[in-house]
């Protein structure tokens, strides 16, 4: 497997043009599955999501992450792309895409990493509405989403 892609970026991407580039380097794969994530406003309410990090502690969390991915299926590529800063309902706020020669690694390697993203990776979410800001709590689901990895 080549090195893990993985960024953590203050400006917006282009999904199709990461995954044609991520395709085009990701070796004898038969698979190739990404996952985009938005930025959502279940309330109607959200006028922005801002996200922080320390840059070492993230960089180096999201690569343990990914190394774990490699180390249990057979993959020849892994990207990981998170958004930082201000972003705005509607926006993406990170990538994740696989290849492995089977589409059945490929998909639970994407899985895995997107729960592990959501509940280890260290970013800090703070939501601004109307009524003001405050911190994103981490969710129960989450959580629970991991114990089939375990």
């Amino acid at each position: 497997m080549t090195a893990p892609d993985i960024r953590v970026v203050a400006d917006a991407f282009d999904q199709g043009e990461e995954l044609n580039r991520f395709t085009a380097m990701a070796g004898p794969a038969g698979a190739v599955v990404s996952f985009s994530g938005i930025v959502r406003d279940e309330g109607g309410m959200l006028q922005a999501l801002e996200i922080e990090h320390y840059p070492a502690m993230t960089d180096r969390a999201i690569r343990a992450i990914a190394d774990q991915a490699a180390s249990r299926w057979a993959l020849s590529a892994v990207l990981v792309i998170h958004r930082h800063g201000r972003l705005c309902p509607g926006e993406v706020i990170m990538m994740v895409a696989t290849a492995s020669l089977h589409r059945q690694a490929a998909f639970e390697a994407a899985e895995f990493l997107m729960d592990y993203l959501k509940s280890r990776a260290p970013f800090w979410k703070k939501a601004f509405t109307a009524g003001g800001a405050e911190w994103v709590a981490a969710r129960d689901s989450d959580e629970d989403a991991l114990d089939r990895w375990r």
